[in-house]
């Protein structure tokens, strides 16, 4: 990772939705994990939520934050293996403009290092919806960590070279103005 310290740090506005039938304000690990990473780096928390593994529930939610000026960025946590409620990536994807498979390889390659092959039972993804960045993560403290440290800590700083997601947040809707 390259910072070019010729450019000014750039908060952005992330809202955090863990997807879960069992977590609460009070016992979401993964959430809080999530929202002392993205605070500590200077960003600001623009909403927070808990929706139950229900489709409806998670595509709603994300869409009403994804259509929000004030949001940028909507992390999920949550409801990404493979058990009959685990849907967060089913909810998600068709509603994708664009999908961002590179993350899902990342995250994988970082996970592995950690957990070995069962990295393989996440569904971690991201994507484009309504001109802003949706990424979809395992439920688990360790995972939110992963992610966060190996990979959206450093897209989400303007500082960080050669390219990175910040500096194309203004073009992620240009199809729309043709």
């Amino acid at each position: 990772m390259t910072i070019d310290t010729t450019r000014t740090f750039v908060p952005v506005s992330i809202a955090v939705l863990t997807v879960s039938d069992t977590r609460t304000p009070e016992t979401d690990t993964s959430g809080d994990t999530l929202v002392a990473r993205l605070t500590a780096a200077g960003h600001v928390l623009a909403a927070r939520g808990i929706v139950p593994d229900d489709r409806a529930a998670i595509a709603a939610q994300v869409t009403a934050w994804s259509l929000d000026p004030e949001i940028d960025v909507v992390i999920t946590t949550g409801g990404t293996g493979f058990t009959g409620r685990d849907v967060t990536p089913d909810a998600l994807e068709p509603l994708f403009e664009k999908k961002m498979d590179g993350f899902s390889a990342i995250f994988h390659r970082i996970s592995y290092d950690k957990i070995g092959t069962s990295t393989i039972q996440s569904r971690a993804t991201g994507g484009v919806l309504n001109a802003t960045f949706v990424f979809v993560l395992p439920g688990s403290p360790g995972a939110c960590r992963d992610a966060w440290d190996g990979i959206l800590g450093q897209q989400l700083d303007l500082r960080h070279r050669p390219c990175n997601f910040v500096e194309i947040m203004p073009r992620l809707d240009e199809h729309l103005k043709r």
